[in-house]
Protein backbone atom coordinates (compact mmCIF):
# COMPACT_ATOMS: atom_id res chain seq x y z
CA UNK A 1 0.00 0.00 0.00
CA UNK A 2 1.36 3.42 -0.89
CA UNK A 3 2.12 5.84 1.97
CA UNK A 4 -0.39 8.33 0.57
CA UNK A 5 -3.17 5.73 0.62
CA UNK A 6 -2.18 4.45 4.07
CA UNK A 7 -2.46 7.96 5.49
CA UNK A 8 -6.07 8.34 4.35
CA UNK A 9 -9.01 7.13 6.42
CA UNK A 10 -10.24 3.70 5.39
CA UNK A 11 -13.71 5.21 4.90
CA UNK A 12 -14.64 8.85 4.34
CA UNK A 13 -18.26 9.98 3.99
CA UNK A 14 -19.34 13.55 3.27
CA UNK A 15 -22.89 14.90 2.94
CA UNK A 16 -24.45 11.55 2.04
CA UNK A 17 -28.13 11.78 1.11
CA UNK A 18 -30.61 9.15 0.00
CA UNK A 19 -34.39 9.10 -0.38
CA UNK A 20 -36.86 6.44 -1.44
CA UNK A 21 -39.56 8.38 -3.23
CA UNK A 22 -40.64 11.14 -0.86
CA UNK A 23 -39.12 9.39 2.17
CA UNK A 24 -35.69 10.85 3.04
CA UNK A 25 -33.53 8.16 4.65
CA UNK A 26 -30.11 9.85 4.79
CA UNK A 27 -30.02 13.61 5.31
CA UNK A 28 -26.37 14.60 5.04
CA UNK A 29 -24.28 11.92 6.76
CA UNK A 30 -20.62 12.65 7.57
CA UNK A 31 -18.04 10.39 9.22
CA UNK A 32 -14.56 8.91 8.85
CA UNK A 33 -13.18 5.51 9.86
CA UNK A 34 -9.49 5.09 10.69
CA UNK A 35 -7.62 2.13 9.22
CA UNK A 36 -7.51 -0.97 11.39
CA UNK A 37 -10.25 0.27 13.70
CA UNK A 38 -13.76 -0.88 14.59
CA UNK A 39 -16.40 1.75 13.88
CA UNK A 40 -19.97 1.19 15.05
CA UNK A 41 -22.92 2.84 13.37
CA UNK A 42 -25.55 2.73 16.08
CA UNK A 43 -29.23 3.38 15.49
CA UNK A 44 -32.74 2.01 15.75
CA UNK A 45 -34.55 0.23 12.94
CA UNK A 46 -35.15 2.59 10.02
CA UNK A 47 -32.39 5.01 11.00
CA UNK A 48 -30.54 4.46 7.71
CA UNK A 49 -27.77 2.08 8.79
CA UNK A 50 -28.27 -0.55 6.09
CA UNK A 51 -28.75 2.11 3.42
CA UNK A 52 -25.38 3.60 4.37
CA UNK A 53 -23.71 0.19 4.15
CA UNK A 54 -25.25 -0.49 0.74
CA UNK A 55 -23.97 2.82 -0.63
CA UNK A 56 -20.47 2.17 0.70
CA UNK A 57 -20.54 -1.34 -0.80
CA UNK A 58 -21.61 0.09 -4.22
CA UNK A 59 -24.95 -1.75 -4.06
CA UNK A 60 -26.90 1.51 -4.01
CA UNK A 61 -26.24 4.95 -5.45
CA UNK A 62 -26.50 8.00 -3.22
CA UNK A 63 -28.62 10.98 -4.27
CA UNK A 64 -25.97 13.44 -3.07
CA UNK A 65 -22.67 13.56 -1.23
CA UNK A 66 -19.44 11.61 -1.62
CA UNK A 67 -17.98 8.46 -0.13
CA UNK A 68 -14.56 6.83 -0.36
CA UNK A 69 -13.58 3.32 0.70
CA UNK A 70 -9.89 2.38 0.86
CA UNK A 71 -9.13 5.56 -1.06
CA UNK A 72 -11.54 4.83 -3.92
CA UNK A 73 -14.69 6.76 -4.78
CA UNK A 74 -17.78 4.55 -4.57
CA UNK A 75 -19.39 6.26 -7.56
CA UNK A 76 -16.52 6.67 -10.02
CA UNK A 77 -14.36 3.68 -8.93
CA UNK A 78 -16.84 0.97 -7.92
CA UNK A 79 -14.65 -1.87 -9.21
CA UNK A 80 -11.71 -0.91 -6.99
CA UNK A 81 -14.05 -0.49 -4.03
CA UNK A 82 -15.47 -3.99 -4.50
CA UNK A 83 -11.98 -5.46 -4.66
CA UNK A 84 -11.23 -3.79 -1.31
CA UNK A 85 -14.25 -4.92 0.70
CA UNK A 86 -16.27 -7.81 2.04
CA UNK A 87 -19.87 -7.54 3.18
CA UNK A 88 -21.72 -9.68 5.70
CA UNK A 89 -25.42 -8.87 5.77
CA UNK A 90 -28.03 -9.33 8.48
CA UNK A 91 -28.72 -12.89 7.33
CA UNK A 92 -26.01 -15.47 6.70
CA UNK A 93 -25.32 -15.64 2.95
CA UNK A 94 -24.27 -19.27 2.87
CA UNK A 95 -25.53 -22.21 0.83
CA UNK A 96 -27.31 -24.63 3.16
CA UNK A 97 -27.01 -27.56 0.73
CA UNK A 98 -23.21 -27.34 0.62
CA UNK A 99 -20.92 -28.20 3.49
CA UNK A 100 -19.02 -25.49 5.35
CA UNK A 101 -15.81 -26.39 3.53
CA UNK A 102 -17.55 -26.43 0.13
CA UNK A 103 -18.93 -22.93 0.75
CA UNK A 104 -15.44 -21.62 1.51
CA UNK A 105 -13.77 -23.43 -1.41
CA UNK A 106 -16.40 -22.14 -3.84
CA UNK A 107 -15.87 -18.52 -2.81
CA UNK A 108 -12.08 -18.92 -2.85
CA UNK A 109 -12.31 -20.18 -6.43
CA UNK A 110 -14.56 -17.27 -7.41
CA UNK A 111 -11.90 -14.93 -6.01
CA UNK A 112 -9.26 -16.78 -8.07
CA UNK A 113 -7.08 -17.75 -5.11
CA UNK A 114 -4.19 -20.13 -5.78
CA UNK A 115 -5.05 -22.65 -3.04
CA UNK A 116 -8.81 -22.69 -2.40
CA UNK A 117 -8.67 -25.88 -0.33
CA UNK A 118 -5.86 -24.64 1.89
CA UNK A 119 -7.61 -21.31 2.37
CA UNK A 120 -10.81 -23.10 3.38
CA UNK A 121 -9.02 -25.36 5.86
CA UNK A 122 -7.19 -22.43 7.46
CA UNK A 123 -10.44 -20.50 7.96
CA UNK A 124 -12.29 -23.54 9.29
CA UNK A 125 -9.58 -23.96 11.92
CA UNK A 126 -9.53 -20.25 12.76
CA UNK A 127 -13.27 -20.16 13.30
CA UNK A 128 -13.48 -23.49 15.19
CA UNK A 129 -15.47 -25.18 12.42
CA UNK A 130 -13.08 -27.98 11.45
CA UNK A 131 -15.19 -30.69 13.12
CA UNK A 132 -18.24 -29.52 11.15
CA UNK A 133 -16.37 -28.95 7.87
CA UNK A 134 -18.07 -31.75 5.94
CA UNK A 135 -21.55 -31.26 7.37
CA UNK A 136 -24.26 -29.51 5.39
CA UNK A 137 -24.63 -25.91 6.54
CA UNK A 138 -28.37 -26.49 6.95
CA UNK A 139 -27.47 -28.53 10.06
CA UNK A 140 -25.41 -25.70 11.62
CA UNK A 141 -26.62 -23.65 14.57
CA UNK A 142 -27.19 -19.92 14.15
CA UNK A 143 -23.84 -19.12 15.72
CA UNK A 144 -22.01 -21.59 13.48
CA UNK A 145 -23.67 -20.16 10.35
CA UNK A 146 -22.68 -16.63 11.38
CA UNK A 147 -19.09 -17.71 12.05
CA UNK A 148 -18.97 -19.34 8.61
CA UNK A 149 -20.45 -16.21 7.05
CA UNK A 150 -17.76 -14.02 8.62
CA UNK A 151 -15.08 -16.54 7.61
CA UNK A 152 -16.26 -16.23 4.01
CA UNK A 153 -15.95 -12.46 4.25
CA UNK A 154 -12.23 -12.85 4.98
CA UNK A 155 -11.43 -14.75 1.80
CA UNK A 156 -9.16 -12.50 -0.25
CA UNK A 157 -7.89 -10.47 2.73
CA UNK A 158 -10.19 -7.49 2.18
CA UNK A 159 -8.96 -4.20 3.60
CA UNK A 160 -12.45 -3.24 4.81
CA UNK A 161 -15.19 -5.50 6.16
CA UNK A 162 -18.80 -4.36 6.52
CA UNK A 163 -20.88 -6.22 9.11
CA UNK A 164 -24.55 -5.29 9.00
CA UNK A 165 -26.04 -6.24 12.40
CA UNK A 166 -23.75 -9.28 12.70
CA UNK A 167 -25.37 -10.67 15.87
CA UNK A 168 -29.03 -10.14 15.01
CA UNK A 169 -31.03 -13.16 16.13
CA UNK A 170 -28.14 -14.90 17.91
CA UNK A 171 -28.26 -16.22 21.46
CA UNK A 172 -25.97 -14.64 24.10
CA UNK A 173 -23.25 -17.29 23.78
CA UNK A 174 -23.10 -17.04 19.98
CA UNK A 175 -23.15 -13.25 20.17
CA UNK A 176 -20.06 -13.21 22.38
CA UNK A 177 -18.33 -15.61 19.95
CA UNK A 178 -18.94 -13.13 17.14
CA UNK A 179 -17.62 -10.28 19.28
CA UNK A 180 -14.34 -12.15 19.73
CA UNK A 181 -14.10 -12.72 15.97
CA UNK A 182 -14.68 -9.04 15.22
CA UNK A 183 -11.94 -8.05 17.66
CA UNK A 184 -9.57 -10.53 16.00
CA UNK A 185 -10.34 -8.99 12.61
CA UNK A 186 -9.37 -5.51 13.75
CA UNK A 187 -6.34 -6.90 15.56
CA UNK A 188 -5.05 -8.29 12.27
CA UNK A 189 -5.28 -4.82 10.66
CA UNK A 190 -8.66 -5.12 8.96
CA UNK A 191 -10.96 -2.10 9.16
CA UNK A 192 -14.42 -3.05 10.42
CA UNK A 193 -17.57 -1.00 10.05
CA UNK A 194 -20.49 -2.62 11.82
CA UNK A 195 -24.07 -1.53 12.23
CA UNK A 196 -26.00 -2.44 15.34
CA UNK A 197 -29.00 -1.47 17.41
CA UNK A 198 -27.53 -3.08 20.52
CA UNK A 199 -25.96 -0.52 22.84
CA UNK A 200 -23.84 -3.11 24.64
CA UNK A 201 -22.44 -4.40 21.35
CA UNK A 202 -21.20 -0.96 20.33
CA UNK A 203 -19.78 -0.43 23.81
CA UNK A 204 -17.92 -3.75 23.79
CA UNK A 205 -16.47 -3.57 20.28
CA UNK A 206 -16.09 -0.10 18.85
CA UNK A 207 -13.12 2.24 18.90
CA UNK A 208 -15.54 4.95 17.78
CA UNK A 209 -19.32 5.09 17.78
CA UNK A 210 -21.57 7.20 15.57
CA UNK A 211 -25.25 7.50 16.48
CA UNK A 212 -27.47 7.68 13.41
CA UNK A 213 -30.94 9.09 14.07
CA UNK A 214 -33.53 10.00 11.45
CA UNK A 215 -30.91 10.04 8.72
CA UNK A 216 -28.35 12.20 10.50
CA UNK A 217 -25.28 11.56 12.63
CA UNK A 218 -26.18 13.22 15.92
CA UNK A 219 -23.11 12.10 17.90
CA UNK A 220 -19.71 10.67 16.94
CA UNK A 221 -16.78 9.82 19.20
CA UNK A 222 -15.12 7.32 21.46
CA UNK A 223 -17.15 5.85 24.29
CA UNK A 224 -15.35 8.18 26.72
CA UNK A 225 -16.14 11.21 24.55
CA UNK A 226 -19.80 10.25 24.28
CA UNK A 227 -20.05 9.83 28.05
CA UNK A 228 -18.83 13.42 28.45
CA UNK A 229 -21.99 14.60 26.68
CA UNK A 230 -23.95 13.73 29.82
CA UNK A 231 -23.71 15.40 33.25
CA UNK A 232 -21.18 13.85 35.65
CA UNK A 233 -22.49 10.71 37.27
CA UNK A 234 -23.43 10.76 40.94
CA UNK A 235 -21.67 8.15 43.05
CA UNK A 236 -24.06 5.84 44.83
CA UNK A 237 -23.41 2.59 46.66
CA UNK A 238 -25.87 -0.07 45.57
CA UNK A 239 -25.97 -3.83 45.59
CA UNK A 240 -25.03 -5.11 42.15
CA UNK A 241 -27.15 -7.99 40.92
CA UNK A 242 -25.96 -10.24 38.09
CA UNK A 243 -27.53 -9.62 34.70
CA UNK A 244 -29.59 -12.31 33.01
CA UNK A 245 -26.83 -12.68 30.42
CA UNK A 246 -24.24 -13.31 33.16
CA UNK A 247 -26.53 -15.91 34.74
CA UNK A 248 -27.14 -17.60 31.37
CA UNK A 249 -23.44 -17.86 30.55
CA UNK A 250 -22.56 -19.06 34.05
CA UNK A 251 -25.18 -21.82 33.90
CA UNK A 252 -24.09 -22.87 30.40
CA UNK A 253 -20.49 -22.98 31.57
CA UNK A 254 -21.35 -25.08 34.64
CA UNK A 255 -23.36 -27.51 32.53
CA UNK A 256 -20.51 -27.82 30.03
CA UNK A 257 -18.02 -28.59 32.82
CA UNK A 258 -20.41 -31.13 34.35
CA UNK A 259 -20.80 -32.98 31.06
CA UNK A 260 -17.06 -33.01 30.56
CA UNK A 261 -16.54 -34.62 33.97
CA UNK A 262 -18.88 -37.53 33.19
Amino acid sequence: MRAETAARPAIRVRGLEKAYGQQAVLRGVDFEVARGSIFALLGSNGAGKTTTIKILATLLRADAGTAEVNGFDVTTQPGQVRESISLTGQFAAVDGILSGRENLVLLAKLRHLDDPGGTADDLLARFSLTDAATRRVSTYSGGMRRRLDIAMSLIGNSAVVFLDEPTAGLDPEARIEVWHLVKELAGSGTTVLLTTQYLEEAEQLADRIAILHQGRIIANGTLAELKELLPPAQIEYVEKQPTLEEIFLAVIGDETHAQGAR
